[in-house]
């Protein structure tokens, strides 16, 4: 960056333009004896550079004073009956992590050949989807072969033992190229694996593929181009989660680990039809996966069905110390327990949307048919989308490194609305907004902490309205589930237009089928109700196992 160059009272009053504020003339004069020394703080900090992981000293928790935790800590999945062992591959890969799970401890299934079946779907699907950054097969294949024979020994680590996964590429993985999406970090490789992919190996899931993101997580574009939606493969598969759910959705790994600062597991799973969990701010450990937003960053699962992503949910959850944000919480989920007489809520506003489908209202009454009880919620007129310029900040600072060292020009997506510009608009937001906007979604978190005193849960449309905003930044976690079909014409590429995560216009062209989701959130660290709900629905809907029409 050049030198500043001398301020005088007519700069400051363009820089008012800028920021949206107003002195006057004297105001400004007496300003400018003294605002130099204030640039003088920001350079003398900025020749200090500080690794991209580096957390601030404040720290969010979603926790207001008083918060109590839920009852209920047993984790008890479904104990159904095994299904008939499958004898086309195509079966066994779409086969849900629970039916993976008895096949492979009955002995029916060696998680060999189930690595070779996603390995093969990989080599032959995974380029025409754009959707893997990188496959591990020689990874693969030890693991898979060390899960065979712990199986061999007698020795069973839990229902992903010898599951194959793909991790979402921000996800280090130790002497594995981790590249974010993004130009500038291409050729990186990490010297460690993350957190969750340590809990993962430990639970003896099999990592496959390193899965797209958008560059630095957001949208679907990265250096190879764009991911690509199964159901329709001339539009992307949104983001920036955007190859854990593509991959998820073709077949192409069991279960995927995607990420959310606002919507990444959200938009691609209603996309692509796959089923995500966005766990609750402070659940899952965050060390080893690149930060964007320090206050907004979580890690999470999507998956084929809702009991996948509570299996995948239990490995991966606990305390770490080396995330600052780490809070330790339980994780519970007991699928025997009915959901007849829970208290469901839903704004009445949200559905009325232009955005809403007709599908999200029919979700509505399939829970009413449930036997859950239906109660209509309010909230206040607020400026929820102004808070978005935190994340804008977060993600600034994150990445100063390419802002002031002019590589922001290295990133292929340069448009209005992509990062590079973002990044350099975040320098003028003003810090004393940003204090005010600190104030404002501590007055969110006081307003959802009320609304869901009155219900157990809520549900909505999952992108109509601001509820995708509000509970990103509240830290409530979210269970994004297909809900059916509908036809649509080619969506085009993302816009920042709509929650930065905006679905995109559609072209004037032919219709697909393509699915439909539906959303529930839960109260802080309450994912089990949310699941056990999700669970139910997903019976109702009866349309998990559909799958694109490449397969």
């Amino acid at each position: 960056m050049n030198e500043p160059r001398p301020i005088n009272a007519a700069t400051i009053a363009e820089a008012e333009r800028v920021l949206g504020v107003d002195y006057s003339d004297a105001e400004r004069l007496q300003m400018v004896d003294n605002i130099a020394g204030q640039i003088e703080l920001a350079l003398k900090r900025r020749a200090t550079p500080l690794p991209q992981g580096s957390a601030p000293a404040t720290r969010f928790d979603p926790r207001l004073p008083g918060w109590k935790p839920i009852d209920g800590e047993i984790f008890r999945p479904g104990d159904g009956p095994s299904p008939p062992f499958p004898a086309s591959d195509a079966d066994i890969a779409f086969a849900p992590v629970t039916q993976l799970a008895r096949w492979i401890r009955n002995g029916e299934l060696s998680s060999l050949r189930l690595t070779e079946i996603y390995l093969e779907r990989i080599a032959r699907l995974g380029e025409k989807l754009k959707c893997i950054a990188v496959a591990t097969p020689e990874l693969a294949r030890t693991q898979a072969r060390r899960a065979d024979k712990l199986i061999a020994e007698g020795i069973y680590l839990g229902p992903l033992h010898g599951i194959p996964w793909g991790a979402k590429d921000l996800l280090d993985t130790s002497g594995i190229a981790t590249g974010w999406g993004a130009e500038p970090y291409r050729g990186r490789v990490p010297r460690s694996d993350a957190a969750v992919v340590k809990k993962l190996a430990e639970a003896g899931a099999v990592l496959v593929a390193k899965t797209t993101l958008g560059a630095l997580a957001y949208g679907d574009i990265w250096y190879e181009g764009r991911t690509r939606n199964p159901w329709n493969l001339d539009e992307g598969s949104s983001g920036s989660s955007a190859g854990s759910g593509s991959a998820t959705a073709a077949g192409l790994v069991g279960f995927s680990i995607g990420t959310e600062t606002l919507g990444s597991i959200v938009a691609p799973s209603i996309r692509c039809g796959t089923t995500g969990l966005r766990p609750t701010f402070g659940r899952v450990s965050r060390v080893g996966a690149m930060a964007l937003c320090w206050s907004l960053d979580k890690i999470g699962p999507m998956c084929r069905t809702v009991e996948d992503t509570a299996l995948v949910m239990a490995a991966i959850n606990g305390f770490d110390e080396g995330d600052p944000s780490s809070i330790a919480a339980p994780f519970g989920f007991d699928a025997s327990l009915p959901v007849k007489g829970l208290r469901l809520g839903y704004f009445p506003k949200d559905l009325a949307l232009p955005e809403a489908d007709e599908l999200d209202r029919a979700a509505i009454e399939s829970a009413r048919r449930l036997g859950l009880e239906l109660v209509p919620l309010e909230r206040p007129d607020l400026p929820y989308d102004a808070l978005m310029n935190v994340l804008f900040a977060e993600a600034a600072a994150a990445f100063e490194e390419l802002t002031l060292e002019n590589r922001d020009d290295e990133l292929a997506w340069q448009e209005p609305g992509s990062w590079p510009n973002t990044f350099r608009k975040a320098r003028f937001l003003s810090a004393v907004d940003h204090i005010q906007l600190d104030r404002l979604r501590r007055r969110v978190m006081q307003d959802m902490d009320a609304a869901f005193g009155k219900v157990d849960a809520m549900i909505g449309p999952c992108l109509a309205g601001p509820m995708l905003t509000i509970t990103n930044f509240t830290g409530h976690p979210s269970l994004v589930m297909r809900s059916g079909f509908r036809q649509s014409e080619t969506r085009g590429p993302l816009s920042l237009a709509r929650a930065r995560i905006e679905q995109g216009a559609p072209t004037k062209g032919p219709t697909f089928t393509v699915p439909h989701a539906i959303c529930l959130y839960g109260r802080l660290f309450d994912e089990g109700t949310i699941l056990r709900i999700g669970k139910a629905l997903e019976k109702e809907f009866a349309v998990w196992d559909r799958r694109p029409p490449l397969a």
